[in-house]
């Protein structure tokens, strides 16, 4: 079985929906080969990101920033993981009130630093709450779980 971690900040009933979305989507009943691991940032740590073989972040825009949780994450994942992660296949979405931008240069800088490997374009969902984010979510975990699943990442 290979492992797919989800870390997201859910900090409302909307972006957890959206976490819900991405973990739904993971778990697809035609994905078999795939065990999905959810934690909120404040749970995951170097550990949990040293048992995966791909990781899904999703973060709330604050301030034009990820959300103070996710930083928390990757500020007592990143040296512990830098030199035993490069290649881990990611992706990530972005609940963004606004445009996103700045939360999304944070996230790819972070993991370029990591040396991961983003296998999908960032999802950010960009102003007002829209019932497609969760679709658009959904489809996140099922392409990455099953890009993993089938052994293309």
């Amino acid at each position: 079985m290979k492992r797919l971690l989800i870390v997201a900040h859910t900090p409302s009933p909307n972006t957890l929906r959206l976490r819900d979305a991405v973990e739904n989507g993971a778990r697809h009943e035609d994905i078999e080969a795939v065990e999905v691991v959810v934690k909120p940032p404040l749970e995951a740590g170097p550990d949990d990101i040293l048992a995966c073989d791909a990781i899904i972040l999703g973060t709330t825009e604050n301030l034009g920033y990820m959300s103070g949780a996710l930083k928390d994450f990757f500020d007592r994942s990143y040296y512990p993981c830098i030199e035993k992660t490069q290649g881990l296949p990611f992706a990530y979405y972005i609940r963004a009130g606004h445009d996103g931008t700045g939360t999304h240069r944070a996230i790819e800088s972070i993991t370029t630093g990591l040396r991961w490997k983003l296998v999908q374009d960032p999802l950010i969902c960009r102003g007002e709450y829209r019932d497609e984010f969760e679709e658009q979510c959904r489809e996140l975990g099922m392409y990455v779980a099953a890009s993993l699943d089938a052994g293309l990442i």
